[in-house]
């Protein structure tokens, strides 16, 4: 999720801008999620899905050269 559209309810302006202490936090825990990896905003269901492609390559690619 990106905080660019988030009005704080405690001033109600635009969280990105970090107005109140409030703000502040919120942006600072938005972008400490942000930065945890390019698989922690996908869904476990999302997750399990592409390791059964993975596999299924590898055993198309192991059936191919077998």
């Amino acid at each position: 999720m990106t905080y660019d559209r988030l009005v704080c309810a405690n001033c109600a302006a635009p969280v990105n801008e970090g107005r109140c202490p409030v703000c502040r936090a919120s942006r600072a825990r938005l972008q400490q999620e942000q930065g945890q990896g390019m698989f922690a905003g996908l869904s476990p269901v999302t997750l399990v899905a592409l390791l059964v492609v993975l596999l299924g390559a590898l055993a198309l690619l192991a059936h191919q050269t077998a």
